[in-house]
C-alpha cells in the first residue's frame, strides 16, 4: 500500500492538475483512493508554490464531478444488481453500498449533500442516487454544493500543514468529522448572528 501511496504522489508531483482530476475521478467513482491523499498532497504543493490555490481546488471539483457522474450513470444503467455482482472487481465493497443506501433511503436527496461531508458514504452515495434515477440537475447541483467545502477544506489543510500534510493520512476519517464540527459552529454562529440582527 505504501508503494502504491507513493506512485500516487509521484503521479501527482509530475502530472499536477491533470493527476488530481483523474485521480479524483477515480475516488469518486468509488476506486478506493483517498481524497485526503489527492488533495492533501495538492494543499502542500501549493504551500510549495508548485500549484495555485484556484487551480488544486478546480482541478479536484472538475475530477469530484467526473467520477461522480460515472457511478451515478453506473447506477442509473445497470442498478443494484449489476454493482452487487461486479463491484467486488473494482474493489467496490458491497458493506460501502449498503450505508450509501441506507443514507439515502432515509435522506432522500438531501442525503447527496450531507453526505459528501462524511467518510465513506461521501463516495458510494452517487450510487443509491443513480439506482433511484434521482434528478440530474439536482443530483449535479447538491453533489458540487457539498463537494466544495470539503475539498476547499482538505486543500487548506494541506496548505496549513506544510510539509507535515501527511498527518491528514493518519488522521484519515477524523478530518471529515473534524470538518462536520467546524462547519456546525461556524453554520451556528452565522444564525445566532442573523437571529440577533432580527431583533
Amino acid at each position: 500500500m505504501e508503494g502504491l501511496t507513493q506512485s500516487f504522489l509521484q503521479f501527482i508531483e509530475d502530472w499536477g492538475y491533470m493527476a488530481v482530476i483523474i485521480l479524483m475521478a477515480a475516488e469518486n467513482a468509488c476506486i478506493p483512493v483517498p481524497s485526503e491523499l489527492i488533495l492533501g498532497f495538492a494543499g502542500y504543493l501549493v504551500f510549495a508554490g508548485k500549484m495555485t490555490l484556484t487551480g488544486a481546488t478546480t482541478a479536484g471539483m472538475i475530477g469530484g464531478m467526473v467520477g461522480s457522474i460515472f457511478a451515478y450513470y453506473v447506477g442509473v444503467k445497470g442498478g443494484r444488481p449489476f454493482v452487487d455482482n461486479y463491484g467486488k472487481y473494482f474493489f467496490v465493497k458491497k458493506s460501502h453500498v449498503d450505508l450509501a443506501q441506507n443514507w439515502f433511503d432515509k435522506y432522500g436527496y438531501k442525503a447527496v449533500f450531507f453526505s459528501r461531508l462524511l467518510p465513506v458514504v461521501r463516495t458510494f452515495i452517487s450510487l443509491p442516487a443513480g439506482f433511484a434515477r434521482m434528478d440530474f440537475f439536482k443530483f449535479i447541483v447538491l453533489t458540487f454544493v457539498g463537494s466544495l467545502p470539503w475539498t476547499v477544506f482538505i486543500i487548506g489543510c494541506g496548505m496549513a500543514l506544510g510539509e507535515n500534510w501527511e498527518l491528514l493520512m493518519a488522521i484519515g476519517h477524523q478530518a471529515s468529522l473534524i470538518f462536520v464540527i467546524v462547519s456546525a459552529l461556524i453554520i451556528g454562529f452565522m444564525y445566532y448572528r442573523w437571529k440577533k440582527k432580527q431583533k
